[in-house]
């Protein structure tokens, strides 16, 4: 009953999200159901089990869906997220439509904009390329994906991404672990998700598809003669990647504080200190970020500076929120007795000695089991971080591979119809997720598949 209560709680959940309907509300609602079928107390479970664990992801997180959605507020503002898409798309032209909505969402979400502003930023220039190519609209939202979801949200060491910053408490690394290993898994994904796109696109080409009619939330194309130099937007966007490079590579490492906040009032677990430390940095270069974005177009800027502000700051608290509640979901599934038998199966998984396969899997499945990527990859640390790490010293492995693989499996079966992003980039396109959502679903499985791939393929040559 316990392992019936969690699969039939799942798949509700994610037919209420398919059906548009909150999953802030039915996460908890969902949670006790499955809570109910293993006979544990309901209200207990959602003050006690539920709640805690929603809060602790909203303490610990929070600062980064904060600034990171004000940082790419301001830059919309600004005009500098439009001047780089913009200058983007004229260079490439509707010959290559599709490369050209990649390249814009990837660097916008490299530099450190939140994946929710690519999505706003991004999506009028697609939408008006795709026209003028007459390719199907319905291909956009998994365009977009591709550029903003996959290898720039946490393959390519160094990005911002939340989902690259997570791992390092666990294992007390930095945004640019194991880079030979990231790299090659964006150079991989760019190349497949690219090839799958193009082939999406002549086979409905071939059928007679073009970029359709009647459709919903068709962008008014208005021209804008205050855009920043694009030399100049990407200034806020380099200074996100080059000040938490400096800051945890060459600054913090000699900066001895662990006597200091391991005493109260912090009290910090001394292990966690370097993780926390790299988090710092992160919020530094948001907050660097935001100030450059603001200076870079004052003409422009001027008088938006409250709206800014304002609108990243409600903008990152429904997105956290909708993250922290999958995240009381999973927590409450991980509580539950048919958990365990699951879990054991996750552990148990073994192919020569190494636990990166344990957990690329384990990853991937709670992703798809909370609808999102830092919410699935949280719980799996949380309840299997320790083993792993301990894990990888017998196997001689290193903690920076357990980091990539962690982030980039992470990415995975988390776009199943309750996730969070993939609900905001079809309501932006004006799509369902049953007409759009099954080829953001094959890019981002295309992208876990990857680790998959490259596990075997670092055993044999050895590269971090």
């Amino acid at each position: 009953m316990g392992v019936l209560g969690i699969l039939l709680s799942l798949g509700l959940l994610m037919f209420m999200a398919y059906r548009g309907f909150s999953v802030i509300f039915f996460a908890p609602v969902l949670a006790l159901l499955a809570a109910a079928f293993s006979g544990m107390m309901i209200l207990p479970t959602y003050t006690e089990v539920f709640l805690p664990n929603m809060a602790n992801y909203v303490k610990i997180y929070f600062p980064f869906f904060l600034l990171g959605a004000v940082f790419g507020k301001v830059m919309e503002e600004s005009g500098a997220a439009k001047a780089i898409a913009k200058a983007i798309v004229n260079k490439l032209g509707a010959k290559n439509a599709m490369l050209s909505v990649v390249l814009s969402a990837a660097i916008l979400t490299y530099g450190g904009v939140s994946l929710f502003v690519v999505a706003f930023a991004v999506y009028p220039f697609a939408a008006s390329i795709f026209k003028e190519a007459d390719i199907p609209k319905r291909l956009v939202p998994a365009t977009i994906a591709l550029g903003a979801f996959t290898f720039t949200m946490d393959a390519l060491p160094g990005t911002p991404q939340i989902q690259n910053s997570i791992p390092m408490k666990f294992f007390n690394t930095d945004l640019y672990a194991a880079p030979v290993f990231g790299t090659l898994g964006a150079i991989i994904i760019m190349i497949g998700g690219m090839s799958y796109l193009e082939w999406r696109k002549r086979r409905a080409q071939a059928a007679g598809e073009g970029y359709g009619v009647g459709h919903k939330n068709e962008p008014e194309m208005v021209e804008d003669r205050n855009l920043p130099n694009v030399a100049l937007a990407v200034i806020p966007l380099v200074s996100v990647l080059v000040v938490t490079l400096v800051l945890q590579k060459f600054v913090f490492p000699k900066w001895d504080i662990t006597a200091a906040v391991t005493a109260a009032p912090y009290n910090m677990l001394e292990a966690g200190v370097v993780g926390t430390m790299n988090n710092w940095a992160l919020m530094i270069a948001l907050v660097v970020g935001i100030i450059l974005a603001f200076v870079i177009n004052p003409g422009r800027i001027k008088g938006n500076v409250a709206k800014a502000i304002n609108m990243g700051a409600i903008g990152s608290l429904l997105a956290v929120l909708n993250t922290a509640s999958e995240v009381g979901f999973g927590n409450v599934i991980k509580s539950l007795p048919g958990f365990q038998s699951i879990a054991q199966a996750l552990t148990g998984i073994n192919s020569g000695g190494s636990p990166l396969y344990s957990e690329a899997i384990t990853v991937n499945v709670l992703s798809g089991v909370t609808g999102s990527a830092s919410g699935g990859m949280s719980i799996a640390l949380d309840t299997f971080g320790a083993e792993y790490l301990a894990w990888a010293d017998r196997a001689n492995i290193s903690p920076e591979l357990l980091h990539r693989v962690a982030s980039m499996a992470s990415g995975g079966m988390d776009t199943l119809p309750h996730n969070g992003a993939v609900i905001t980039l079809l309501g932006i396109a004006g799509f369902t997720n049953k007409k759009a959502n099954k080829d953001i679903y094959t890019i981002t499985l295309l992208k876990a598949g990857t680790v998959l791939i490259l596990i075997p393929l670092q055993a044999l040559i050895g590269f971090v």
